[in-house]
């Protein structure tokens, strides 16, 4: 109840109460989940320092909890969220701690496989999507999802787009995620499928449906990245009116993107190279040029950052971490 109280309080805009429902948590056998929340709130501005700090009690807390698989689904998660944020070295690393301590547990194995697909690392996203594949052959949302991202590491959107279609009928249904109700991972994905094949306007509406689903999703990375999924379906839409096409040209950002270790961590000036060589994912590449232009949520300036960064909230959030 008081997660849900503490999600409700993140959706309406209201820091008191938050901070009022983490407090709770403290000294609790549940504190490892107030610990998540938290942590899941602070990556959604941006503090991915301070999520890690985080997710790491949390771990340590479920663990004296004697609940190594729970401390190992926040790990898991946490290496998600690393890689959907760019930083392939420290998924790969937190999705291999997190299998140490639960190898056996279907998240973990799921949450860890998705995490090693973003990041890049095929060889170990695949034997861990035909594991899950032959132990839960069921799955509609997981193993998709994972398939769906090893498609896109090979370049091949259609193919992403055709693992996804089994998950259209259940796609809001509950998904394991630590204690989110779903952060709509295939729905995500399907929305970096469409953009990568230059359908913004279907890549437009996946995002969209991410937000209009905030219910479900919480403070997942999901949420906040969806924005800057709009703002690169924005862009694709005006590239194509303009006879130009992404797949003829790269989209814009991809140096800029490759010149930052943490891109949502880390300011520079913007280089004067309006189309740059090189393409990364659609969404991750828009995210730096969209930093200075993207408003966080009310509720993350009012309370969460510092009065001195109501100017620039994005940019002082990056400073802090």
């Amino acid at each position: 109840m008081h997660q849900i109280l503490y999600v409700m309080a993140f959706l309406g805009a209201d820091s008191p109460a938050m901070t009022e429902e983490q407090s709770w948590f403290a000294d609790q056998p549940e504190e490892n989940f107030g610990l998540e929340l938290a942590s899941d709130t602070e990556a959604y501005g941006g503090h991915l320092s301070q999520a890690r700090e985080l997710t790491k009690r949390a771990m340590d807390s479920a663990i004296r909890a004697e609940s190594k698989e729970t401390g190992a689904t926040w790990q898991a998660h946490a290496a998600l969220r690393e890689a959907a944020y760019g930083n392939a070295a420290e998924a790969r690393q937190s999705a291999a701690e997190a299998l140490k301590l639960a190898p056996t547990s279907q998240g973990v194995e799921s949450e860890a496989g998705l995490a090693f697909a973003m990041a890049g690392d095929t060889a170990r996203a695949e034997p861990l999507a035909q594991d899950l594949g032959k132990r839960f052959p069921l799955d509609r949302l997981w193993l998709p999802a994972i398939q769906a991202q090893l498609a896109l590491d090979r370049k091949n959107p259609p193919s992403a787009l055709n693992a996804l279609q089994v998950t259209s009928p259940v796609e809001l249904a509950g998904i394991s995620v630590g204690s989110i109700p779903s952060c709509l991972y295939h729905v995500y994905i399907r929305g970096e499928a469409y953009l990568a094949g230059g359908q913004g306007n279907a890549a437009a509406a996946e995002f969209q449906k991410i937000l209009d689903h905030s219910g479900i999703v919480w403070n997942c990375w999901t949420g906040a990245l969806a924005q800057f999924g709009r703002g690169a379906c924005q862009r694709l839409t005006v590239e194509n009116f303009a006879g130009s096409g992404c797949r003829r040209r790269p989209r814009p950002c991809a140096r800029r993107i490759q010149r930052f270790r943490h891109p949502l961590e880390r300011r520079r000036p913007r280089p004067r190279h309006p189309h740059p060589e090189g393409s990364q994912s659609g969404v991750r590449e828009v995210a730096v040029s969209a930093l200075r232009a993207f408003r966080l949520p009310r509720h993350m300036r009012a309370g969460l950052l510092p009065s001195a960064c109501s100017g620039h909230p994005i940019e002082c959030a990056c400073d802090q971490s």
